[in-house]
Parts: C-alpha cells; sequence; structure tokens
C-alpha cells in the first residue's frame, strides 16, 4: 500500500530534553475520557516503583501483573507486584460501591505521592492501566530498555463507556490467519478498550473451526482460502486458547457461523447437506450469495443443532451469531422458516441470538440482535425493516459498510481492499453518531457499534494492520466517548499523537493526509 505509514518512514518524536521530559497531557487518549480534571505536580515511575494489590487476589493480581509485564521491558525497573498498603507506588483498587463506574469503568488518579486506579469491576481496572500506558511516553511499548523519565500527568480522570458492545469482526474464513495472529489483534484492541471479538468461521470459502460430529467441515472445508492457498483451521483447544486470551484482555469471543447461505465449505464436505445429494468443489473464489444449505431436508436441523450445540460448549460468553446475509440462493419462504429453527437451536444451549440485519426479514426472537451492515446506497425500505424490528424490540449493533467497514479502500491509490461500499477515509469512518444514524431506530435499541475487517485481500498481519489502522480507533472512540466529545477537529489531533505508539508496536498503518501526524 502506496500510503501506509512506514515504521521506517515514520517522522521522528521530539528528541529535547524538555519534550522529552514533559508528561502528555490527560485528555490526549483514545478513546477521549468522560472526564478529566487536570492539576497538580505528575507522578513518576522510578526504580524503587511497586504495583500495589492490597487486600486482592485473583484477577486484580493478574492484572497488576499484566501491567508490570507491559512496562518492565522499557522502563528497566523490577515493579515489584505486592499486596502491601503503603504510601506511594501504583495502587489498583476495586471498589464494589461506586456504582458511577458501572462495569468497564475507572479512576485514574496522578499524583507525586502515587498514582492510583480504581473500578467497580475488574474489567474497569483493566480499562484504567490502558489509559495509564497511553499517559506515558511512546517508547513504554518497546522491548528493550529505554530512556526515562516516566511520568504521568497530575489530575484524575473518571471514565465509563458509552456502549456495553464495542466489537471488531475478524473474517478467518477468506483467509486463515493462526492463533498467534488473532492474538496479536486481541491486544491491539484491548489498547483501545474493545470489548467484543467477533470471529466470522465459516464461508464459502473456508470452516474454521473442528466440529467434533461433523469432523470433514474442518479437516476437508478448511483445506482451502481465497485464491487457493492451504487454508487451516482451529483445533477446539486452539479455539479455547483464543477465547481464554481474550478474556484476559476482557474481550467477550463472538463466533459466527453463517447460515443458510455462505455454506460451500459444508456443502463441499457432505454431500447430504445438498438438495440434490451432490457435494460441490471446494470455492476459492470471491462470488457471494450462490450457496445454501437444503432447508427441506431433516439432516440440514441435525448438522445446525451439532454445530452450534458444540461452539455453543466452547464459547463462554452470551451470543452466537448465525449469519444470514446474502442468502440469495435460499428462496424467501425458506429463508424465514430456516432462522426460525436456528434461532431456537441457539436458545436451546442458552445463547443469544445474533445475526445479520437481513434477520430482520425473518422473525427474529425475542432478545436477538441484529447486526446492521448498510450504507448510504442501502434501499429505504431495507432501513426502515430494520428499524422497525429495533421498534419492537430487536437490539442493534451497528457497522455501516461506508463507515467502519475496515478492508473498504481509503483512496484511489489503496492497494489492498475492496470498494464496493465506497472509499472510506479516515475522517468518514469517525463522522457519524451510531445513536442517530438508523433514522427511525430508537436510540436506546443501539448496543453499540462494531468495526469488522473482511479478507478477501488480506492474507497476513501486516495486511489486517493496514487497513484497519487508523480507522479502528474511530470506532473505538465512537463506542466509548460520549457523544458531547464527538468533534473531528479535536480527535484527529489525538489520534496524531497515537503515531509514534502504533510505530512502536510496529503497526505499518495509512498516514491518511486528513491527520496532522507527528
Amino acid at each position: 500500500m502506496a500510503a501506509a505509514f512506514s515504521a521506517t518512514g515514520a517522522t521522528p518524536v521530539a528528541t529535547t530534553a524538555t519534550a522529552a521530559a514533559a508528561p502528555r497531557p490527560l485528555g490526549q487518549l483514545v478513546p477521549v475520557p468522560a472526564e478529566v480534571a487536570p492539576g497538580g505536580s505528575p507522578y513518576a515511575i522510578t526504580s524503587t516503583t511497586p504495583i500495589r494489590v492490597p487486600g486482592h487476589s485473583g484477577e486484580v493480581r493478574r492484572i497488576g501483573t499484566y501491567l508490570a509485564e507491559l512496562l518492565r521491558p522499557a522502563t528497566g525497573y523490577a515493579l515489584p507486584l505486592t499486596d502491601l498498603a503503603g504510601p506511594g507506588g501504583i495502587r489498583l483498587e476495586l471498589d464494589s460501591q461506586d456504582r458511577s463506574l458501572g462495569e468497564e469503568g475507572y479512576r485514574l488518579r496522578s499524583a507525586p505521592a502515587g498514582l492510583t486506579i480504581t473500578a467497580r469491576a475488574p474489567a474497569g481496572l483493566f480499562h484504567g492501566v490502558q489509559t495509564l500506558r497511553q499517559l506515558l511516553p511512546d517508547r513504554v511499548e518497546a522491548d528493550s530498555r529505554q530512556e526515562g523519565p516516566w511520568t504521568v500527568a497530575g489530575g484524575t480522570i473518571t471514565d465509563a463507556p458509552r456502549y456495553g458492545y464495542r466489537g471488531a469482526m475478524l473474517d478467518v474464513s477468506r483467509h486463515f490467519f493462526s492463533v498467534a495472529e488473532v492474538k496479536r489483534y486481541i491486544d491491539q484492541l484491548a489498547l483501545y478498550k474493545v470489548n467484543k471479538l467477533h470471529l466470522h468461521l465459516s464461508d464459502d470459502q473456508g470452516w474454521r473451526i473442528a466440529i467434533d460430529s461433523w469432523p470433514r467441515l474442518a479437516t476437508y472445508g478448511g483445506s482451502t482460502e481465497v485464491g487457493g492457498g492451504p487454508g487451516g483451521y482451529y483445533t477446539k483447544d486452539q479455539y479455547r486458547e483464543i477465547v481464554r486470551y481474550a478474556a484476559s484482555r476482557y474481550l467477550e469471543v463472538v463466533p459466527e457461523i453463517d447460515l443458510p447461505g455462505h455454506t460451500n465449505a459444508a456443502l463441499a464436505s457432505y454431500a447430504e447437506l445438498n438438495c440434490d445429494g451432490v457435494a460441490p468443489p471446494l470455492y476459492t473464489g470471491t462470488t457471494v450469495g450462490f450457496s445454501s444449505l437444503c432447508v427441506s431436508k431433516p439432516v440440514t436441523y441435525d448438522f445446525v443443532d451439532d454445530v452450534l450445540r458444540e461452539l455453543a460448549a466452547l464459547t463462554p460468553g452470551k451470543y452466537l451469531h448465525i449469519g444470514g446475509d446474502e442468502a440469495d440462493a435460499t428462496s424467501h419462504e425458506e429463508y424465514v422458516a430456516f432462522m426460525a429453527k436456528a434461532q431456537a437451536v441457539v436458545g436451546k444451549y442458552g445463547k443469544t441470538v445474533m445475526g445479520w440485519h437481513q434477520l430482520t426479514g425473518a422473525e427474529p426472537v425475542k432478545g436477538a440482535v441484529a447486526q446492521y451492515w448498510g450504507y448510504d446506497r442501502t434501499g429505504a425500505a431495507e432501513r426502515q425493516q430494520v428499524a422497525d424490528a429495533a421498534k419492537a424490540g430487536t437490539r442493534l449493533v451497528l457497522s455501516p459498510a461506508d463507515r467502519v467497514y475496515l478492508d473498504m479502500k481509503y483512496t484511489e491509490e489503496t492497494e489492498l481492499g475492496l470498494r464496493w461500499a465506497g472509499l472510506v477515509e479516515v475522517k468518514r469512518a469517525y463522522d457519524w453518531d451510531p445513536a442517530t444514524y438508523l433514522e427511525g431506530a430508537p436510540e436506546e435499541a443501539v448496543l453499540g457499534i462494531e468495526a469488522p475487517i473482511w479478507t478477501e485481500t488480506l492474507t497476513d498481519s501486516t495486511e489486517i494492520e493496514q487497513m484497519a489502522f487508523p480507522r479502528l480507533l474511530g470506532a473505538a472512540e465512537l463506542g466509548w466517548s460520549p457523544a458531547a466529545a464527538h468533534d473531528w477537529e479535536t480527535y484527529k489531533v489525538r489520534l496524531a499523537a497515537q503515531g509514534p505508539r502504533l510505530t512502536e508496536l510496529g503497526i505499518d498503518f495509512y498516514r491518511s493526509p486528513q491527520v496532522p501526524w507527528t
């Protein structure tokens, strides 16, 4: 990608002693905090700084260990973890009585005598740690010892998210991504307080999760990808490891099995799932809308039950995503009948139904979540259908394709990605309001937003990062920060300040001319 911001081509940060010593302003964060009260002298991390978790064990101690492991390489300090109360140091505290912070909010207080992060729940402490991380110099992300000082501006941040659902989707079906690559993306999402990882585990080009009752789904259906590469799949233990790792970063995994269309990999694996009993060949192209399970066959529902049962047992989160989009090869009547049965299976195994917004053309069950991926050229009738479903109680996650589909090209010159929804520069990705985006949908129906990245043209972490960054940061801010803070002119300055940090993290991001990069 010609316009990507290369780590080797980045403009260096200021190197004067004055610039290096000045702490970052408390409000210069992404996402921007709800409340910032600057004041007083900064706090300095030194060679004698402990990380205190007094009276706590378990999750709080694990968060303290995570913080120490983040800071030790660049600072060179021991940063011992201690259960002992005492003056000074970095202190992590739970206060279950502070309901104002909710389940994910936190309060960070910085003063010369110490730095304290307080939260009602562990997720809030973890998000507070990400804020502390961003307040420190960008070189704290280095994996070798760097020069200090390591100071945090004085004052207080009180912060909590606008929406409870702040997601990112990774398509591992069009191209397969290893466990290590998924973990790398999880760490990047966590830095910006994203709390849902939606994994698109099945499509025409590949089936990516082992299912014991239908083993050929993975071993044969997962044996290729777009362009004819070797593909791959996750064993159950590998999937459990992704779920565990995501949970350690306070992300919930939302697995998707796309039904009844986008199913060629399954149809190729088992002939009996086809109406004519003939398995099609594996598919390595990028056309959509041509495949469908055989809605009239009883074996189809044995298949759906088995797959969703095994996936539900592997997934501690509340959602199972059953797709439902682009089912062009399924008649409307059969689509409605199939989605009713598939939704019942999700409920049978104790999960909440999630599907793409075409679900609203069927009959969403009570509590179902529709993920809206329409865009400016989506027809009025389709938009109204989704809005009407929201009025009737269906909850919404917003993923407008011409705003937050991260695989859309930035400009005409962008080498990677697609452009069917239009070109999506950084400003366009940020400059919309989830509360008012879908006309007619009640604001209270919106659970949050999700930024999907489809991988027809993306083959490794470097390419994922070139397309996701920096637009992912805008989606993270839209999901977390209060509506009153939504302002492109101030956001682009804060985004520019993230450039050196992204570079330090080895992320080769797109250096948009719309942003005044440092």
